[in-house]
């Protein structure tokens, strides 16, 4: 009898367990900042407001849900400096950047919201700008937070920035942005407080104190 109720236990709380797990995986919805290499994009290592590009470099910008920048969602369309630029011709004193920017999917957009479409657009600004300049002068208005991350482009979204939100895309508790919160379980650990017992610690204790009860009962009956 002993060995059957360990078996319902295991049983019971295996499932608990997998819930409570679910339940801190978690993403932030930001812009991600992109450089293209040759025939592939590679995540910046610095943000668009210290990058200075070269002049035929190619940089992109994509509006997504992610954990963190091993699974951020890469920016799509043409990416050519030569097809974006080619009506742009060269001049002395500038430098031309082609920028790729992908306003993301409807399953990331913020509730209320409609992802434009993506668009291309070559920058042309001075030799020592910024992408951050070359962005503003193709793709205003830009909105950013008071840590100079970057919400916005080109009004879009309309509010919000790097919040966390579940991976089923739908909106959470108001979090820190996703350049200061680090990765989703470190976020998950900020959520729990470290105050008192985990989800998952309580609804097992629950499932003892149930199975407990019911081996009582089951004894005295047979008793």
């Amino acid at each position: 009898m002993i060995r059957r109720f360990a078996v319902l236990f295991l049983a019971a709380l295996l499932p608990l367990s997998a819930g409570a797990g679910q339940a801190h995986a978690a993403g932030y919805r930001y812009w991600s900042f992109w450089e293209r290499d040759g025939s592939a994009w590679t995540y910046a290592t610095v943000g668009p407001s210290l990058a200075r590009p070269a002049d035929g470099d190619v940089q992109g910008f994509r509006f997504s849900v992610s954990e963190d920048s091993g699974d951020a969602a890469k920016p799509r369309g043409a990416a050519g400096f030569d097809t974006i630029c080619a009506r742009t011709p060269a001049k002395d004193g500038t430098k031309r950047v082609a920028l790729v920017i992908d306003f993301g999917t409807p399953a990331d957009a913020p509730s209320g919201e409609k992802p434009p479409a993506g668009r291309t657009a070559c920058a042309q600004v001075a030799e020592d700008a910024t992408t951050a300049e070359a962005l503003a002068s193709v793709a205003e208005p830009l909105r950013y937070d008071s840590n100079a991350l970057l919400c916005a482009i080109a009004g879009y979204p309309a509010k919000g920035c790097g919040e966390q939100v579940a991976t089923g895309g739908k909106e959470s508790s108001p979090a820190e942005s996703a350049e200061t919160a680090g990765t989703a379980e470190d976020a998950s650990a900020q959520d729990d407080g470290g105050s008192g017992p985990s989800v998952g610690l309580i609804a097992g204790a629950a499932v003892v104190a149930v199975l407990g009860a019911a081996a009582v009962w089951q004894v005295r009956r047979r008793a």
